[in-house]
Parts: C-alpha cells; structure tokens; sequence
C-alpha cells in the first residue's frame, strides 16, 4: 500500500520535510535567546534607571570603558560648563526625526577632571551644514547637573560612519578619548546625556529615555517556528494518507472495470457463433 513512498517525488518530499523539522527547531531557539538578551538588556535598562543617583566619579575614570551594567546609571556631577571648547555632533534626530545637531560640552569638575556633557538637540537651521550652528548657552558658574551615563559612541554599535574632513568644531561620534587628546585634560571614559536642570526656554531638547525592546515578539517567532516544526510531520502523514487512499481507490476502480469488461464482450462473441440445428 505505501510502495510508492520509494518514488523518487516520495523520497524527496520526504528528505525535505526531514531537514525542515531541524531547522525550523533551530530558528525556535535562536529566536528564544533574542528574546532572552532583549529581556536581559530591558532588565538592565530598567535597573539602571531606577537606582538612585551617585557623583559620576564613582562609576567613571579617564581611560576607563563605561561597562553595560553603568550604562543607563543616574550619575550627578558638579562643576562647570566650558563653552569655549564646546562642539556639535552632527547628523542625529529628536523625537520627531528632525535632522539636528547634539551638543557636547565639555564640564569641568571642582577637581579638574573633565566630563562630556551631551546638553541635548538643537535642528540644523543654520545657514550651511558648514557653519557652525547657533547653541543655547548653558548655565554659568558652579552647577550640579544630573544626567544617564553612557558609552563612548562606535561606528559597529550605532551604524553611524565616523567621517573625516568635517567643519571646525563638528564631530559625528562621542569618543572620550580623542576628546582627551584635543582637549589635553583628563577626561572621564563615556559621556553624561543631560536630565537636570532643565533648558530656561526649552532648547536645547533634552534626550528622551532609552526604550524598551520588543522582546514579547521574539517569544512569539519562537512558538511559531516550532508550531510550523510541528506541523511538518502532520501534514506530511496528511499527504501520505491522501496519496494512500487515491491509489487504493485507482487500483478498486480499475479491477471493477477489469471485472466488468468480459461480460460486456460476452453477448457479441456469441452472436458471431453459428446456431447448432
């Protein structure tokens, strides 16, 4: 009866089905641990967020990476801003995809020590993309500012290309160390972005919060791919029943008719006979 599952069209069907239980399995766990890192970086994100401040000193040192775990943390700092060696970083977006400028400025600690400052956006209205755009003033004099430590900023994490040539006082990514080099100061690793205090007239835009990642989605591709492996061996025994029940109706029909063809030439061939007198 399931002589046929030796064709060749069989034997195919059937190594396919075979390498598409594996496989779609395989995608299920990938798609599980995406969802297990997304889950983990929410939870770190989250922690971060909601531990109390502390003076940046304590998580930040010159030459020091700012690790995942301080990433995200509420650090204050006290000291003041130095404008004169303030620059933008160019080609970033608010909330509304506005293309704009961040404005990093350097923050001058009661010890020397200087820390990256990212004061927020401001939009690219300025006459030329050379020209060094108009930036709100900062607070003067001593001020405790509070703000999100962050990484120095790399082509590999942010997709964003770090260009040469570009126009006195523009930069496309914060990295503390050339930062160092230009200034000739001891700057602490990474940045600050800037929560507290607020801008007097609302500029510049303060960056929003990081968000979550969808991690519910990638829980839901995984239950799915291992569904589709599941589904694989039923809808294979499926075709093969179907395959099953039309050559057995095929071969039924055709003994029928195998049956039935002699009667049917029986009566003629006795017509041809001669009559005995």
């Amino acid at each position: 009866m399931y002589r046929f599952l030796l064709s060749r069209q069989w034997v195919i069907i059937t190594l396919v089905a075979l390498l598409l239980i594996p496989t779609m399995i395989r995608l299920g766990i990938w798609q599980m641990d995406r969802h297990d890192e997304r889950a983990a970086r929410n939870q770190l994100v989250a922690d971060a967020l909601a531990a109390d401040p502390v003076p940046v000193e304590r998580l930040a040192a010159p030459g020091e990476a700012v690790t995942r775990a301080e990433r995200y943390r509420t650090v204050t700092a006290k000291g003041h801003f130095d404008t004169d060696d303030e620059v933008v970083v160019r080609r970033r977006t608010n909330g509304d995809d506005e293309i704009g400028f961040h404005i990093l400025t350097p923050f001058v600690l009661d010890d020397g020590q200087v820390l990256l400052v990212n004061r927020g956006w401001i939009p690219a209205d300025g006459p030329s993309q050379t020209a060094f755009p108009e930036v709100p003033a900062p607070p003067r004099g001593e001020v405790t500012i509070t703000g999100r430590l962050m990484p120095d900023e790399t082509t590999e994490a942010s997709g964003i290309k770090d260009l040469e040539g570009l126009p006195d006082r523009q930069i496309m990514l914060v990295d503390s160390e050339r930062e160092a080099e230009r200034l000739g100061a001891r700057v602490l690793g990474g940045y600050v972005a800037q929560t507290a205090p607020e801008p007097k007239d609302g500029t510049p835009q303060r960056l929003g919060n990081p968000g979550k990642e969808n991690a519910a989605l990638n829980y839901a591709y995984a239950i799915q791919w291992w569904l589709f492996a599941a589904a694989v061996p039923v809808g294979w025994f499926v075709l093969v029943r179907r395959e099953s029940r039309e050559r057995t109706r095929a071969a039924v029909e055709k003994a029928d008719a195998e049956k039935s063809e002699p009667a049917a030439v029986r009566p003629a061939a006795l017509e041809d006979t001669p009559r005995s007198r």
